[in-house]
């Protein structure tokens, strides 16, 4: 038994399944996604779909990540143990893994109707293609927010068949906070980044990387609020607002420094940001819903 797992361990870890912190940022925004598209508890399998698709394409995207970082993993602090930069897989096993689980995925949304079948393959396609945009574009984090978030419309459609305002006003907020929260990560990693020639948002933003994380954190807020006002949701719901405000107030004094390990930890501030505005949802869908 010992023996199987430690042959599965550098799998586990391709997959990242022992860090599930890009787990819950997916999974934080589709939940929310979710129950407003419900106006409370959505349907049971639409729920379990979501919730499996996530892990899985959360996953996937890992393990088609590594295969086009192996290269240059291996000279970044932060990423010089995965088992493609170790050598403990290679490339084709990242590939056969992204496959296997891409396919499991879409089997999943073969429960659901076909409006969401169809937005899958868009799914697909942006977690594909996401890992080779830091070669071309300084803006890597903003079509991250893109592939994280595609699962925002698709969770209306398989609950409601139909892709309302709301639901883009929703994507657009969370491509905002996959930014903030990738730029942390970015951050961290910035001086490595530039000697191996990987561009972010924190190359380009440079020096004034705070302020303009500053900007994106304060607009994710208005936009938030301007759901809120579009949905008539309760206090409650801005009372998470501005849990979520002081949660980015202290991501700022974390980085402040631009230490890696401190821009990590306010990249892990994040999950802290979107569970508190989801358990907002919740509880107004629990108990102030009309």
């Amino acid at each position: 038994m010992n023996s199987e797992y430690n042959g599965l361990q550098p799998y586990l870890r391709l997959m990242r399944l022992d860090r599930p912190i890009g787990i819950l940022l997916l999974m934080w925004p589709t939940l929310s996604a979710l129950w407003i598209a419900a106006e409370g508890m959505p349907d049971l399998l639409v729920l379990t779909v979501f919730i499996l698709g996530v892990i899985i394409m959360r996953s996937a995207g890992c393990a088609i990540n590594d295969f086009a970082d192996r290269k240059v993993d291996g000279e970044v602090w932060r990423t010089e143990g995965r088992p493609l930069a170790t050598g403990e897989l290679q490339a084709r096993d990242a590939v056969i893994v992204f496959t296997l689980l891409a396919l499991a995925a879409f089997g999943l949304v073969l429960l659901l109707n076909t409006m969401t079948i169809f937005m899958s393959l868009v799914a697909v396609l942006l977690a594909a293609t996401y890992p080779f945009m830091k070669r071309y574009t300084y803006l890597p984090q903003i079509y991250l927010g893109m592939a994280f978030g595609w699962a925002i419309p698709m969770a209306f459609t398989a609950q409601t068949g139909t892709v309302p305002v709301i639901a883009w006003l929703l994507f657009m907020a969370n491509i905002i906070w996959t930014t903030v929260y990738d730029t942390f990560y970015a951050m961290a990693d910035r001086e490595d980044d530039l000697k191996v020639g990987i561009k972010s948002t924190a190359i380009l933003f440079g020096d004034d990387d705070l302020v303009i994380q500053g900007i994106l954190q304060f607009a994710y807020l208005i936009v938030m609020v301007l759901i809120g006002q579009q949905l008539q949701l309760s206090l409650i719901y801005y009372l998470g607002i501005a849990v979520a405000a002081g949660l980015f107030i202290y991501q700022q004094y974390l980085s402040h420094h631009r230490e890696p390990k401190a821009c990590l930890r306010a990249f892990l501030n994040n999950n802290w940001v979107g569970m508190v505005i989801f358990l907002s949802l919740v509880l107004h869908y629990l108990f102030w819903a009309d």
